[in-house]
Protein backbone atom coordinates (compact mmCIF):
# COMPACT_ATOMS: atom_id res chain seq x y z
CA UNK A 1 0.00 0.00 0.00
CA UNK A 2 1.16 3.47 -0.86
CA UNK A 3 1.31 6.27 1.92
CA UNK A 4 -1.88 8.03 2.40
CA UNK A 5 -0.54 11.21 4.17
CA UNK A 6 -0.76 14.27 2.42
CA UNK A 7 -3.35 12.91 0.04
CA UNK A 8 -6.16 15.25 -0.77
CA UNK A 9 -9.33 13.27 0.15
CA UNK A 10 -13.37 13.90 -0.27
CA UNK A 11 -15.60 11.33 1.88
CA UNK A 12 -19.19 12.08 0.59
CA UNK A 13 -21.69 10.90 3.81
CA UNK A 14 -18.79 10.88 5.89
CA UNK A 15 -20.87 12.65 9.09
CA UNK A 16 -22.00 9.28 10.28
CA UNK A 17 -21.31 5.74 10.36
CA UNK A 18 -19.50 3.88 7.68
CA UNK A 19 -18.45 7.24 6.12
CA UNK A 20 -17.39 8.52 9.26
CA UNK A 21 -15.40 5.65 9.93
CA UNK A 22 -13.61 6.43 6.45
CA UNK A 23 -13.16 9.64 7.39
CA UNK A 24 -11.41 9.03 10.74
CA UNK A 25 -9.36 6.22 9.06
CA UNK A 26 -8.09 9.07 6.25
CA UNK A 27 -7.55 11.33 9.04
CA UNK A 28 -5.41 8.62 10.80
CA UNK A 29 -2.87 7.83 7.97
CA UNK A 30 -2.15 11.40 7.37
CA UNK A 31 -4.77 12.48 4.60
CA UNK A 32 -5.84 15.69 4.00
CA UNK A 33 -9.87 15.57 3.65
CA UNK A 34 -13.20 17.18 3.09
CA UNK A 35 -15.90 15.38 4.96
CA UNK A 36 -19.42 15.98 3.15
CA UNK A 37 -22.39 15.57 4.95
CA UNK A 38 -26.39 15.97 4.10
CA UNK A 39 -27.85 16.66 7.64
CA UNK A 40 -25.23 14.56 10.21
CA UNK A 41 -23.52 17.72 10.99
CA UNK A 42 -22.45 16.92 13.99
CA UNK A 43 -20.66 13.62 13.46
CA UNK A 44 -18.49 15.89 10.83
CA UNK A 45 -17.61 18.55 12.80
CA UNK A 46 -16.33 15.55 15.59
CA UNK A 47 -13.93 14.16 12.59
CA UNK A 48 -12.89 17.76 11.68
CA UNK A 49 -12.23 18.70 15.61
CA UNK A 50 -10.19 15.57 15.96
CA UNK A 51 -8.44 15.89 13.13
CA UNK A 52 -7.53 19.10 13.51
CA UNK A 53 -6.50 18.56 17.20
CA UNK A 54 -4.17 15.95 16.03
CA UNK A 55 -2.22 18.43 13.66
CA UNK A 56 -3.83 17.27 10.44
CA UNK A 57 -6.14 19.40 7.89
CA UNK A 58 -9.92 18.87 7.67
CA UNK A 59 -13.10 20.65 6.77
CA UNK A 60 -16.77 19.35 6.74
CA UNK A 61 -18.89 20.81 3.70
CA UNK A 62 -23.02 20.27 3.62
CA UNK A 63 -24.75 19.25 0.66
CA UNK A 64 -27.47 17.75 -0.71
CA UNK A 65 -26.16 15.79 -3.98
CA UNK A 66 -29.56 15.12 -5.28
CA UNK A 67 -29.03 18.61 -6.62
CA UNK A 68 -26.82 19.54 -9.04
CA UNK A 69 -25.64 22.92 -8.06
CA UNK A 70 -24.71 21.35 -4.15
CA UNK A 71 -22.46 18.41 -6.32
CA UNK A 72 -20.81 21.01 -8.27
CA UNK A 73 -20.53 23.42 -5.53
CA UNK A 74 -19.12 20.67 -3.12
CA UNK A 75 -16.66 19.83 -5.58
CA UNK A 76 -15.31 23.53 -6.08
CA UNK A 77 -14.96 24.29 -2.14
CA UNK A 78 -13.20 20.71 -1.61
CA UNK A 79 -10.60 21.03 -4.10
CA UNK A 80 -10.45 25.02 -3.20
CA UNK A 81 -9.69 23.95 0.43
CA UNK A 82 -7.18 20.98 -0.16
CA UNK A 83 -5.86 22.32 -3.48
CA UNK A 84 -6.54 19.22 -5.32
CA UNK A 85 -7.57 16.17 -5.13
CA UNK A 86 -6.13 12.31 -5.57
CA UNK A 87 -9.34 10.58 -3.95
CA UNK A 88 -12.67 10.80 -4.13
CA UNK A 89 -14.64 8.14 -1.86
CA UNK A 90 -18.35 8.18 -3.28
CA UNK A 91 -20.11 7.03 0.14
CA UNK A 92 -23.36 8.82 0.12
CA UNK A 93 -26.52 6.82 -0.04
CA UNK A 94 -29.79 5.50 1.97
CA UNK A 95 -32.55 2.70 1.53
CA UNK A 96 -34.99 5.63 3.18
CA UNK A 97 -37.47 2.92 3.80
CA UNK A 98 -38.51 -0.08 2.52
CA UNK A 99 -41.25 -0.82 0.08
CA UNK A 100 -42.29 -3.96 -2.20
CA UNK A 101 -43.22 -3.10 -5.91
CA UNK A 102 -46.66 -2.97 -5.16
CA UNK A 103 -45.48 0.24 -3.08
CA UNK A 104 -43.51 1.21 -5.61
CA UNK A 105 -44.75 4.93 -7.00
CA UNK A 106 -42.30 7.17 -9.79
CA UNK A 107 -41.67 9.80 -6.64
CA UNK A 108 -40.03 6.69 -4.84
CA UNK A 109 -38.13 5.54 -7.35
CA UNK A 110 -36.56 8.59 -8.56
CA UNK A 111 -35.35 9.65 -4.81
CA UNK A 112 -33.96 6.24 -4.46
CA UNK A 113 -31.71 6.56 -7.79
CA UNK A 114 -31.12 10.24 -7.18
CA UNK A 115 -29.74 9.90 -3.73
CA UNK A 116 -27.75 6.50 -4.70
CA UNK A 117 -26.67 6.88 -7.94
CA UNK A 118 -27.22 10.25 -9.74
CA UNK A 119 -25.43 11.64 -6.77
CA UNK A 120 -23.11 9.38 -7.32
CA UNK A 121 -23.01 11.04 -11.19
CA UNK A 122 -22.95 14.07 -10.68
CA UNK A 123 -20.19 14.05 -8.00
CA UNK A 124 -17.91 11.95 -10.19
CA UNK A 125 -18.41 13.97 -13.08
CA UNK A 126 -17.56 17.22 -11.25
CA UNK A 127 -14.28 15.71 -9.46
CA UNK A 128 -13.14 13.82 -12.69
CA UNK A 129 -10.73 16.69 -14.13
CA UNK A 130 -9.18 17.74 -10.74
CA UNK A 131 -8.40 13.89 -9.99
CA UNK A 132 -7.26 13.46 -14.00
CA UNK A 133 -5.13 16.23 -13.17
CA UNK A 134 -3.30 14.90 -9.83
CA UNK A 135 -2.33 11.55 -11.49
CA UNK A 136 -2.94 8.00 -10.14
CA UNK A 137 -5.95 9.22 -8.77
CA UNK A 138 -8.77 6.65 -7.10
CA UNK A 139 -12.60 6.77 -6.87
CA UNK A 140 -13.97 4.01 -4.55
CA UNK A 141 -17.56 3.87 -4.85
CA UNK A 142 -19.48 2.08 -2.00
CA UNK A 143 -22.14 -0.41 -3.31
CA UNK A 144 -24.17 -3.09 -1.15
CA UNK A 145 -24.15 -6.77 -0.85
CA UNK A 146 -27.88 -6.20 -1.90
CA UNK A 147 -26.68 -4.71 -5.56
CA UNK A 148 -25.19 -8.52 -5.64
CA UNK A 149 -27.98 -10.67 -3.86
CA UNK A 150 -30.75 -8.47 -4.16
CA UNK A 151 -31.49 -7.20 -0.65
CA UNK A 152 -33.99 -8.34 1.85
CA UNK A 153 -38.04 -7.98 1.38
CA UNK A 154 -38.58 -3.68 0.39
CA UNK A 155 -35.16 -3.31 -0.79
CA UNK A 156 -36.16 -3.79 -4.53
CA UNK A 157 -34.93 -0.08 -5.78
CA UNK A 158 -32.23 0.34 -3.65
CA UNK A 159 -30.99 -3.10 -4.58
CA UNK A 160 -31.49 -2.01 -8.29
CA UNK A 161 -29.44 1.40 -7.49
CA UNK A 162 -26.57 -0.37 -5.97
CA UNK A 163 -26.76 -3.22 -8.72
CA UNK A 164 -26.48 0.21 -10.98
CA UNK A 165 -23.09 0.94 -9.07
CA UNK A 166 -21.43 -1.75 -9.68
CA UNK A 167 -22.04 -1.27 -13.30
CA UNK A 168 -21.09 2.13 -13.28
CA UNK A 169 -17.83 1.36 -11.60
CA UNK A 170 -16.99 -0.82 -14.51
CA UNK A 171 -17.69 1.43 -16.70
CA UNK A 172 -16.28 4.69 -15.03
CA UNK A 173 -13.36 2.26 -15.07
CA UNK A 174 -12.33 1.76 -18.65
CA UNK A 175 -13.40 5.35 -19.08
CA UNK A 176 -10.69 6.90 -16.62
CA UNK A 177 -8.49 4.09 -16.64
CA UNK A 178 -5.92 5.43 -20.07
CA UNK A 179 -6.27 8.75 -17.96
CA UNK A 180 -4.72 7.38 -14.73
CA UNK A 181 -7.36 7.39 -12.65
CA UNK A 182 -8.53 3.88 -11.08
CA UNK A 183 -12.11 3.23 -10.04
CA UNK A 184 -13.25 0.06 -7.72
CA UNK A 185 -16.25 -0.82 -5.43
CA UNK A 186 -17.31 -1.72 -2.02
CA UNK A 187 -20.20 -4.28 -1.18
CA UNK A 188 -20.27 -4.41 2.21
CA UNK A 189 -22.67 -6.88 3.75
CA UNK A 190 -24.38 -6.57 7.18
CA UNK A 191 -22.66 -3.75 9.11
CA UNK A 192 -23.79 -3.19 12.31
CA UNK A 193 -23.15 0.19 14.65
CA UNK A 194 -24.49 2.33 11.39
CA UNK A 195 -27.80 4.19 11.41
CA UNK A 196 -28.83 2.70 8.26
CA UNK A 197 -29.02 -0.68 9.80
CA UNK A 198 -30.46 0.93 13.47
CA UNK A 199 -33.48 2.50 11.07
CA UNK A 200 -33.85 -0.52 8.58
CA UNK A 201 -32.79 -3.35 9.84
CA UNK A 202 -34.76 -5.14 13.52
CA UNK A 203 -32.56 -7.18 15.50
CA UNK A 204 -34.32 -10.68 14.65
CA UNK A 205 -33.42 -9.80 10.95
CA UNK A 206 -29.52 -9.30 11.98
CA UNK A 207 -29.49 -12.36 14.45
CA UNK A 208 -30.80 -14.35 11.46
CA UNK A 209 -28.40 -12.96 9.05
CA UNK A 210 -25.31 -13.01 11.39
CA UNK A 211 -26.89 -17.17 11.98
CA UNK A 212 -25.77 -17.58 8.00
CA UNK A 213 -22.43 -15.41 7.86
CA UNK A 214 -19.51 -18.13 7.70
CA UNK A 215 -17.31 -15.59 9.39
CA UNK A 216 -20.23 -15.79 12.39
CA UNK A 217 -20.60 -12.22 13.42
CA UNK A 218 -21.25 -8.71 11.63
CA UNK A 219 -19.14 -5.87 9.73
CA UNK A 220 -18.24 -3.26 11.13
CA UNK A 221 -17.76 0.45 9.70
CA UNK A 222 -14.26 0.05 10.70
CA UNK A 223 -13.89 -3.37 8.29
CA UNK A 224 -15.20 -1.30 5.43
CA UNK A 225 -12.57 2.14 6.21
CA UNK A 226 -9.78 -0.59 6.57
CA UNK A 227 -11.11 -2.35 2.51
CA UNK A 228 -11.06 1.99 1.09
CA UNK A 229 -7.80 2.55 2.48
CA UNK A 230 -6.42 -0.51 0.89
CA UNK A 231 -7.99 0.50 -2.41
CA UNK A 232 -7.62 3.60 -2.50
CA UNK A 233 -3.66 3.72 -1.20
CA UNK A 234 -3.19 1.92 -4.49
CA UNK A 235 -2.64 5.08 -6.29
CA UNK A 236 0.31 3.15 -8.07
CA UNK A 237 -1.55 0.05 -8.48
CA UNK A 238 -3.11 -2.35 -11.07
CA UNK A 239 -6.59 -2.75 -9.40
CA UNK A 240 -9.31 -1.20 -11.28
CA UNK A 241 -12.61 -2.15 -12.55
CA UNK A 242 -13.03 -4.17 -9.32
CA UNK A 243 -15.76 -4.96 -6.62
CA UNK A 244 -14.51 -5.99 -3.25
CA UNK A 245 -16.78 -7.68 -0.86
CA UNK A 246 -17.49 -7.03 2.89
CA UNK A 247 -19.37 -9.60 3.53
CA UNK A 248 -17.86 -12.05 6.24
CA UNK A 249 -18.41 -14.63 3.23
CA UNK A 250 -21.99 -14.60 2.27
CA UNK A 251 -21.32 -14.03 -0.98
CA UNK A 252 -18.22 -14.73 -3.15
CA UNK A 253 -17.50 -14.10 -6.69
Amino acid sequence: MGHLKGKKVLVTGGGQGIGRAISEAFAAQGAELVIHYHSSAEGAEAVVKETLSNGGRAKAVQADLTQEADAVRLVKESVAYLGGLDILVNNAGDLVGRKTLDGVDLDYWRKILDINLTSMMLVSREAGPHLIARGGASIVNLASLAGRKGGHPGSLVYSTAKGAVLTWTRALSNELAPRGVRVNALAPGLILGTRFHNTHTTKESADQTVQGIPLGRAGTPEDVAGATLFLASQYDGFITGATLDVNGGVYCT
